[in-house]
């Protein structure tokens, strides 16, 4: 390495091993007094002397009353209130619109591969090739949702959607429609359907407060689950009167319609000063920030485990419908198989209405574990149901575990993501939901096939509770919400001379004391992850063998731009991080920041 080219020692605000102090975060309990003290809602304000002990109690326990009440109203009416703002009421109809464009899709398609093909591979490629392109593609969509316009890039999903759903159209009209092109058009509204998902995921912290945003991904929810029912219904009575070319006529409608009004929205995009980060580069850093992240890491095991169960009800349900003997004509075929998708459906929509109530209620991690185990009540109702009569019930109630479940995860993923790296983050979250569901559906059928359907759900119930406790004790969640707001307290670096090529690497001395090394370390990996997290190639902390006293932490960066970026990255936990940091460091100056350009020759 050459000697440092950039600066001398840098002044307090390089980098962040100093600078202005960040203003340290209300106590937890800041702001009780306020709630449940004098003034708020069900508190006596009337003076107490002259009342008896039992007008007291009396009085308190209607002010209770009267409390819980308001309470429960709120609650009740939170899970609308995102939909008062319009510009999410807009982009909540096109989801709606989109999600039921889908659903019509996969119906219409599965139809006209019957007619194409007797083959039960091909028919079955159908959901392979839609579904496909969500793994291949889910986190490059995501890196290029987060690096370009998402507007602009939402825009380009729904006319890449409504211009296979043309192709889709004239193929079928003009009879040039084979079982191979019909499988290709499918994949490739596919790819439509895994570019929007990350770039709808990440604009909805953008429209909505934060205290809102659990009721806005609730009735995402309710958009998804009402499309499941909408779509099919509206495909088959397509199908059945006009043909299936109709159905895909109808989606680049709605497709094209959706596009010209995300045209006339008007959303600032801040182009960064640094330029657009490359794609591989953007996606490394992707799934390194996922990588680093403890809160991640616990939402994405508790995704997995819990489609990994929930998916064996999905799975079997033909088989299921087929055993089951109700009102349907078909004696419980695909009348019977309707029934209880549309009834999953409708218990999600009834949900989602009381998870105010239920976040409330239960802390995130109980909630979670609560709807693993009604999960697995539900999953072993329906493999013992003698009849449709108790299935539905049991299928309304499995629709209610999923949703308050996968409510709790992603809130809880978007928690966890700041900005600049949400559409990737949100990418590899959806990638878990895929990858739960695609193993847990291989899982179930197998085991299904060696033994029977029942006895399948059954294991599928006690092994969802098992799972999800396991995952709970091995992997904690810390419960602990990081301030992932943008923080501009640290400012990047200005130079004189002219960036090389090449890699930067740099150094941060510390002076510690050697009675309080170990407490030092143990926080210099939290260092290390905030660092990764990042964007940052590696980590090293140097500990001087000749000066006991002597840390040195050395960052190395990619590129002198890729460290720049990191500048625009720091969080308002990172200069609490800082601060901390800077708390362990001795002597009256700052610690020695110091920056290299590797020698690539």
């Amino acid at each position: 390495m050459a000697d440092d080219h950039l600066s001398p020692p840098l002044a307090p605000q390089a980098d962040d091993a100093a600078g202005p102090s960040h203003p340290p975060p209300a106590a937890p309990g800041a702001g009780a007094a306020g709630e449940a003290g004098i003034g708020a809602p069900g508190t006596l304000l009337e003076d107490p002397s002259g009342m008896t002990p039992g007008d007291v109690a009396g009085a308190a326990q209607a002010a209770a009353e009267s409390h819980k009440s308001q309470q429960a109203q709120k609650a009740a009416s939170a899970v609308w209130a995102p939909l008062s703002t319009p510009t999410f009421r807009m982009l909540w109809l096109i989801w709606m619109a989109a999600n039921t464009c889908m659903w019509m899709n996969d119906v219409a398609a599965a139809w006209l591969m019957t007619s194409l093909t007797t083959s039960p591979v091909l028919v079955a490629l159908v959901q392979s090739a839609s579904t496909l392109p969500v793994f291949l593609l889910g986190l490059p969509s995501g890196a290029l949702a987060d690096i370009l316009d998402r507007r602009r890039y939402f825009i380009v999903t729904q006319f890449w959607v409504a211009a296979v759903a043309l192709v889709l159209c004239l193929a079928v009209l003009s009879g040039r429609m084979t079982a191979h092109i019909l499988l290709a058009l499918t994949f490739a509204n596919g790819i439509g359907l895994a570019m929007r998902w990350p770039v709808f995921s990440a604009l909805i912290p953008e429209l909505v407060p934060k205290h809102h945003l659990p009721s806005a991904m609730a009735l995402n929810a309710v958009a998804m689950n009402a499309s499941r029912i909408i779509g099919p219904l509206v495909a088959g009575a397509l199908i059945a009167s006009l043909g299936s070319a109709w159905v895909f006529v109808l989606n680049a409608a709605l497709s094209i319609v959706s596009g010209f009004v995300l045209i006339r929205w008007k959303r600032k995009h801040h182009e960064n000063p640094l330029g657009r980060e490359r794609l591989p580069s953007a996606m490394r850093v992707g799934l390194q920030f996922v990588k680093e992240s403890p809160r991640m890491h616990a939402v994405l095991a508790r995704t997995v485990a819990f489609f990994l169960q929930s998916t064996a009800v999905m799975a079997l349900l033909p088989l299921t419908a087929q055993r089951l003997h109700g009102p349907a004509a078909d004696g419980g075929g695909a009348n019977t198989f309707t029934l209880l998708l549309a009834s999953m459906g409708a218990g999600a929509i009834v949900g989602a209405l009381f998870l105010p109530r239920l976040r409330q209620a239960f802390a995130k991690e109980r909630l979670v574990l609560l709807g693993a185990a009604v999960q697995g009540l539900a999953t072993l109702i329906v493999a013992l149901a003698p009849n449709v009569y108790v299935a539905v019930p049991a299928m309304m109630l499995a629709g209610m575990a999923l949703i308050s479940t996968a409510n709790t995860l992603g809130v809880s993923a978007q928690m966890a993501l700041p900005n600049w790296v949400r559409a990737r983050g949100m990418s590899i979250y959806q990638m878990s939901i895929m990858g739960g569901t695609a193993a847990g559906a291989a899982l179930w059928g197998q085991v299904a096939s060696l033994l029977s359907v029942q006895a399948s759900l059954m294991l599928a119930a006690a092994f969802g509770l098992l799972s999800m406790l396991a995952v709970q004790r091995l992997i904690r969640d810390r419960q602990i919400e990081e301030d992932l707001s943008p923080s501009k307290a640290i400012k990047r670096p200005v130079v004189d001379v002219p960036p090389e090529a090449g890699r930067v690497v740099v150094t941060i001395e510390y002076h510690i004391d050697p009675a309080r090394a170990a407490e030092f370390r143990a926080l210099m990996q939290e260092s290390r992850r905030s660092r990764m997290r990042q964007g940052a190639l590696s980590w090293h902390l140097l500990h001087s063998m000749s000066h006991p006293e002597r840390y040195v932490e050395q960052i190395t960066d990619e590129s002198w731009t890729e460290h720049l970026r990191r500048f625009d990255r720091v969080t308002a936990a990172d200069v609490a991080l800082r601060d901390r940091k800077l708390a362990f460091h001795q002597g009256k100056e700052p610690p020695l920041v110091q920056r290299y350009f590797a020698d690539t020759q």
